[in-house]
């Protein structure tokens, strides 16, 4: 059935559906309205879950670990300073291996405090071995969070699933509301594979010595790698239940493009105005829409720029003394091929700052127009900036 939801809603709508059983809360702006949501199916007894109202962020990633290795499906949801605040802890779920899902809406970092879209809280976390999926409107939303279960309890990882503010979670568009028979036979009942139980004791998140501690990082890098290939087989379940699919990595018009567009989130749906303009006019672009950030897609990136001249990475984040964090993905991605286009970087949106139709054409006719990348990131849209000056020794 179609409604017309805030993207914070079709988080919380397929939350329903998934059937979570353990629900952990702190609000913070602007994730809140997805708890919100929860706390009312919890409340009337639509959803039946146990909801956790807890002091900080910390304790509700805290509160999931307990409920999860009790063999239970969970689901909590932040942004910004809260997800830094859980930081300790999203390297205990994961070395757990806890199939925990979290909606992550994108806001910026503070100080300056700021409650707008940017990618860099998530992409700050991206070594913690959580799988990250980023999407680009409300449909991708609830039909991500749904299979966000699926490939967390077959890995055995947690899953962010991740949103920009405001442009998505607050933003009303029609989305596609599966029944909950469709729903229960994508996802069936949760059968955790190990769990706290009184019959079968056992010790958990113990001391690891040097004998063992490698093989357990080894292990849930071979997790990440299991969750790579298992993804396309389990879209192709998704399909074929709800007639649709987005992909770990999306390619528009990219056979022939000379210069290809790559970005995540909501910055793609106006890349694709930008790129279905520009073709009109005959120029010869492509884009290329990153869903799946961990583990990364390298070999579909590989396969589907292979044949450009050059790439324009559009990052909404960056990394301090380095560059756009997917830039960084780019570049490592190809550095080792014999031969691969360069890679132009370029920064924008921070905070919220809006990133239209001009920009993203000026992005293209930058990188079009260049010989050759003439720095890490050009950021886009600046206004006049005045220097902090240090003091003098």
């Amino acid at each position: 059935m179609q409604q017309v939801l805030e993207g914070s809603h079709a988080v919380a709508e397929a939350v329903r559906l998934a059937r979570a059983q353990v629900i952990s809360a702190y609000p913070i702006t602007p994730q809140t309205h997805i708890v919100e949501r929860l706390s009312e199916y919890c409340a009337d007894g639509t959803l039946d879950a146990r909801y956790l109202r807890v002091e900080s962020e910390h304790s509700a990633l805290a509160a999931l670990i307990g409920a999860a290795s009790s063999g239970v499906r969970t689901f909590t949801a932040t942004s910004s300073q809260g997800l830094a605040l859980m930081h300790e802890l999203l390297h205990w779920a994961s070395g757990a291996r806890l199939p925990i899902v979290m909606a992550e809406v994108n806001r910026a970092m503070a100080p300056g405090w700021n409650i707008w879209a940017d990618q860099t809280d998530s992409l700050a976390q991206r070594d913690t071995g959580w799988i990250q999926l980023y999407c680009e409107d409300g449909q991708e939303v609830l039909d991500t969070t749904i299979q966000a279960y699926r490939l967390a309890e077959w890995v055995n990882l947690p899953v962010m699933v991740i949103l920009d503010a405001f442009f998505l979670s607050h933003t009303y568009e029609p989305v596609d509301v599966p029944d909950q028979e469709a729903a229960d036979r994508f996802l069936p009942p949760y059968q955790p594979r190990f769990m706290l139980d009184l019959e079968n004791p056992c010790a958990f998140s113990q001391l690891a010595p040097p004998n063992i501690y490698m093989e357990m990082r080894y292990n849930i890098q071979t997790a990440m790698d299991e969750s790579l290939a298992y993804f396309d087989q389990m879209e192709t379940e998704f399909e074929g239940i709800f007639g649709r699919r987005h992909g770990a990595v999306e390619a528009i018009q990219c056979e022939d493009a000379e210069v290809i567009l790559i970005t995540s989130g909501t910055v793609t749906s106006t890349s694709r105005q930008v790129v279905a303009d520009l073709r009109h006019k005959g120029e010869k672009v492509g884009l290329l829409k990153i869903k799946l950030f961990r583990p990364f897609p390298v070999s579909r990136i590989r396969e589907l720029t292979g044949t450009a001249s050059k790439l324009a990475v559009i990052d909404r984040n960056f990394s301090f003394g380095a560059s756009g964090i997917f830039a960084q993905e780019i570049r490592a991605a190809l550095c080792n091929l014999p031969a691969h286009p360069p890679v132009y970087g370029y920064i924008v949106g921070l905070g919220g700052r809006d990133v239209t139709t001009e920009v993203i054409e000026n992005i293209y006719y930058l990188t079009k127009n260049s010989t050759a990348p003439q720095q890490e990131s050009v950021w886009m849209g600046l206004h006049e900036v005045n220097h902090a000056i240090g003091h003098p020794r």
